[in-house]
């Protein structure tokens, strides 16, 4: 029955009633010693007479507080970002092998060594009814750190959603490249063979391509990189170009006739499997969402090709970043305990500048239990400015290991605070401030008389 009306709640008033559930410990406290008694004047005073104290013990819980839900928060960033870096891939077909090595060369442009699929393996899914494209993908070379990748331009169209500034190539040696490749519409470069430090520059000296399209931002590592005919990969490599000598023949004859402006050279599917030089990746997009199933199952072949969904892979790495979080969380409670720790020892501390002001009050007449409500409304003010200012910080931090990240993965990752940031804050706070009476306590144990001599 409970269960039930809880699952009947909105999300929004699932996560705040939880919220409230890690304040009940606080609020509880707050209720028992503070009914009947007002003592804002007297805390006021104590945090303007001790101001700077205060204010470093403010600073170091939202400093803490920060940066713990602020790297937490990334976890979710990053995953946000890498399905959105994959959204485009709905099934990629390769050679038997690792499907997350495959996965982070096909959509990350990682480099990796993988085997090849053969003319007839992508003749069988170029052919197949339900496959409205079948982008082979070839890799290897590199352009400043940026990724050189052969495809075919309905790949490029289908990954830029038609938003390209100039225009497709129309020839083996023009290029489109994305929103943050180092080059610009007119611009001419000569790829290096490789990536990274070992790029060997001048292999490829023979091949200049000319940028003649840019395509919009898409949040994903396919901004960075330069996207070429895959004929002109092969050729690059000393290959076959995909199409039989004779359609190159034709192909040239229909351009005399009129019949094609594009070039003599045979540029896009279809390809002849016996001039196919091998492809380490196909992204394959189904007519329908329903048919990648089915065309899963038809293209996975023992010994001869491999086909697995992305989103499927991702999860099982997500798994993985679920474990990095759990240890993260828990390394987060050990920062915040002794946190927490420190801050009660600087408040037991503290406690002792203004004890002769307590032991006054006591001597007063003042009841326990608002000596003790003046005591531990000091800590949880500090507590609680702390921690909303924690929020801020964390928000901060946030944003600014979102860039870092997005610069080093090259995907768009845009993390924010959630209810599970909050609820952790909010968790702090609550132990904090019920281990705050323990300050309280210790300043009742001492004797009014050896407070009024300090």
């Amino acid at each position: 029955m409970i269960r039930d009306l809880w699952d009947s709640l909105p999300l929004w008033s699932q996560d705040l009633m939880t919220l409230l559930a890690c304040l009940l410990p606080l609020l509880a406290v707050a209720l028992w010693l503070l009914r009947g008694f007002a003592p804002w004047p007297l805390v006021r005073a104590l945090l303007v007479r001790f101001r700077w104290t205060n204010l470093l013990f403010i600073a170091l819980i939202a400093v803490s507080v920060g940066m713990g839900i602020g790297l937490i928060a990334q976890e979710r960033g990053l995953r946000q970002g890498s399905a959105r870096a994959a959204d485009k891939f709905d099934l990629i077909v390769a050679a038997p092998g690792s499907e997350m090595t495959v996965l982070l060369a096909s959509v990350f442009l990682q480099p990796s060594d993988v085997a090849l699929l053969d003319g007839a393996a992508f003749d069988r899914i170029a052919r197949t009814e339900s496959v409205e494209i079948a982008a082979p993908l070839a890799y290897g070379d590199s352009y400043q750190g940026a990724p050189v990748v052969g495809t075919i331009a309905d790949f490029v169209t289908y990954l830029a959603e038609d938003r390209i500034e100039g225009r497709l190539w129309r020839a083996h040696g023009e290029a489109v490249v994305g929103a943050r490749a180092p080059l610009g519409v007119g611009d001419s470069f000569t790829p290096a063979h490789g990536h990274g430090a070992g790029a060997e520059e001048g292999a490829h000296d023979h091949s200049t391509f000319t940028v003649v399209g840019r395509m919009a931002p898409t949040g994903t590592p396919w901004d960075r990189a330069i996207l070429v005919p895959v004929e002109a990969v092969w050729e690059v490599h000393g290959l076959s170009n995909g199409h039989a000598p004779e359609g190159a023949a034709a192909h040239d004859h229909d351009a005399h006739d009129g019949h094609d402006d594009h070039g003599a050279e045979p540029l896009g599917p279809p390809f002849d499997p016996d001039y196919f030089p091998g492809t380490p990746a196909v992204v394959v997009k189904a007519r329908a969402l329903w048919a990648n199933y089915a065309l899963r199952d038809a293209f996975t072949e023992t010994g001869r090709s491999m086909a697995f969904f992305p989103g499927t892979v991702l999860t099982q790495l997500y798994a993985v970043m679920g474990d990095v979080r759990q240890a993260m969380s828990l390394l987060l409670v050990v920062t915040q305990v002794l946190v927490a720790a420190s801050v009660l020892t600087g408040l037991i501390i503290l406690g002792r500048l203004f004890r002769r002001q307590i032991a006054m009050l006591r001597a007063l007449g003042a009841p326990r239990r608002f000596v003790m409500a003046v005591v531990w409304s000091q800590a949880s003010a500090l507590l609680i400015a702390g921690t909303l200012l924690g929020l801020l910080v964390g928000l901060g931090a946030t944003a600014l290991l979102s860039q870092i990240l997005s610069a080093r993965t090259d995907m768009l990752i845009r993390a924010s605070l959630g209810w599970d940031e909050l609820r952790l804050a909010a968790m702090f706070l609550s132990a904090t401030s019920v281990l705050s009476l323990l300050p309280a306590l210790s300043v009742l144990r001492a004797p009014i008389s050896e407070g009024l001599r300090s």
